[in-house]
């Protein structure tokens, strides 16, 4: 019996990763390009509703990602009950997702609608506070759609049905550019609202795709064995403890990682609005490429959860392989275009006649070019963080989480930025230094768990 060389496993497993993730990288760089008009749109518009649209946006997505935790224990829930045949566990994990979504938006609203007098406490501008905040109090009502559309993606990315998913994220996209384009700048008789008509744009961006993936979901022929919405009302009370279980520990994990770079731009607010502006522009541009590998971490968890459902620890090795070196190469080419096109793509984020511009670029470029030293540990963090959720490990790598970014990356970043002087690159060094404890401290204790 001959053997296959262990190259050809390798490149079977990478197609693998890449056919599933290949979508949902496309569909995460679609999702976050959403937020990517908005920067540049309201950058267009002028830099105070760039600066609050930002911070309010910011704020929007710490929230956003400790809801977002119980979409992503859908994923590898699902993933392993369909691997087993298990219809009826798939389903209950699913709706419970959904109605712990739909709690957590109802219990947090009120955060967005009084933002204004909460931002202004934080020591920002107070016109940044003021728009951040009417910005803030018109898309928290996005929230429990978004957070609802977060649990339908990872149910059917968990079925290897990406391209609905991919292809109405990038529908999306469009829509929100129509809608910014008539009320951040008052076109075609719509009023000029600035940083609120893009929040109103977000807003109906979200309903717009939770009708889509909800119709799809329920309809599709091939997904009705799941029964999904019928006697959707019920409580079940067992499924919603272990969604909860397994949710909470993730969201927190993502919440120290956002809450990092929300702090982060807190501090750079302290340091005026058009530190804050560059900032920001650099953090979408870094946000964008991490996609990628965020794409590619679902795949991962995909796959882990499945073979972990088949019981095939040597296919979860192969697919955690796979992903990995994907994702590492993607890194490596991500520097290089941090290298070499930082000002053109700083450049964009800002129009060219803005009097600020000669001081947002260049810091915008320094911050870029610390970035570039970030991106292998973040995509490894990335990737740990996705293969434990595949073997439905969250709660050891939720405390790894908070040690690496707050009591680590967070200290070093004000240090280095305030007491030593460094300004916006010291905070970003301490962005650095945390992701790369995480990184380490998650891939020890993944491979440790299946070795």
């Amino acid at each position: 019996m001959t053997t296959a060389p262990a190259h050809t496993g390798f490149l079977r497993n990478a197609r693998a990763v890449l056919v599933l993730g290949l979508p949902l990288v496309g569909s995460h760089v679609a999702q976050f390009a959403l937020h990517v008009v908005d920067t540049v749109m309201l950058g267009w518009y002028s830099v105070t509703d760039l600066a609050a649209g930002a911070l309010g946006a910011t704020v929007f997505f710490v929230f956003f990602t400790l809801g977002s935790g119980y979409a992503h224990a859908v994923m590898p829930l699902v993933a392993t009950n369909a691997a087993g045949d298990n219809d009826a566990e798939v389903r209950r994990a699913t709706r419970m997702g959904m109605w712990l979504s739909l709690l957590y938006a109802l219990v947090v609203l009120p955060v967005f609608l009084f933002a204004s007098p909460i931002l202004g406490a934080m020591g920002q501008d107070p016109d940044v506070a003021r728009l951040g905040g009417a910005y803030m109090s018109m898309v928290g009502f996005g929230i429990g759609p978004a957070l609802v559309v977060m649990v339908l993606k990872s149910y059917l990315a968990a079925l290897e049905r990406t391209q609905v998913v991919l292809w109405t994220t990038v529908g999306a996209v469009f829509v929100n550019i129509g809608i910014n384009y008539l009320l951040i700048f008052g076109n075609f008789g719509f009023p000029e609202m600035g940083a609120r008509g893009a929040a109103i744009a977000s807003v109906t961006v979200q309903v717009f795709t939770l009708v889509i993936l909800l119709a799809y979901a329920a309809w599709l022929p091939a997904l009705r064995r799941y029964h999904l919405l019928i006697r959707f009302w019920r409580p079940d009370w067992q499924a919603l403890r272990m969604v909860h279980v397994m949710g909470y520990p993730i969201g927190l994990a993502l919440l120290a990682e956002t809450g990092l770079f929300a702090a982060s731009s807190v501090m750079m607010g302290w340091l005026g609005k058009e530190t804050l502006a560059a900032h920001s522009i650099a953090l979408e541009i870094t946000a964008m490429f991490f996609m990628v590998h965020l794409g590619l971490s679902n795949a991962g968890t995909v796959l882990v959860g499945r073979a972990k459902g088949r019981g095939d620890t040597e296919a979860l090795r192969a697919a955690a392989r796979a992903s990995l070196v994907l994702s590492l190469g993607v890194a490596l080419f991500t520097v290089a275009v941090y290298v070499i096109f930082a000002e053109t793509m700083v450049g964009l984020f800002l129009s060219p006649d803005d009097p600020e511009r000669s001081f947002i670029i260049p810091l915008g470029i320094s911050l870029l070019w610390v970035a570039a030293l970030f991106q292998l540990a973040d995509s490894a963090q990335a990737m740990a963080m996705g293969f434990l959720r595949g073997i439905h490990d969250t709660r050891q790598p939720m405390l790894i989480a908070a040690v690496s970014y707050w009591l680590i990356g967070l200290p070093i970043g004000y240090g280095l930025g305030f007491l030593l002087g460094l300004e916006g690159v010291g905070v970003w060094f301490g962005l650095v230094t945390g992701l790369t404890a995480a990184a380490i401290a998650l891939h020890i204790r993944f491979w440790r768990a299946i070795a």
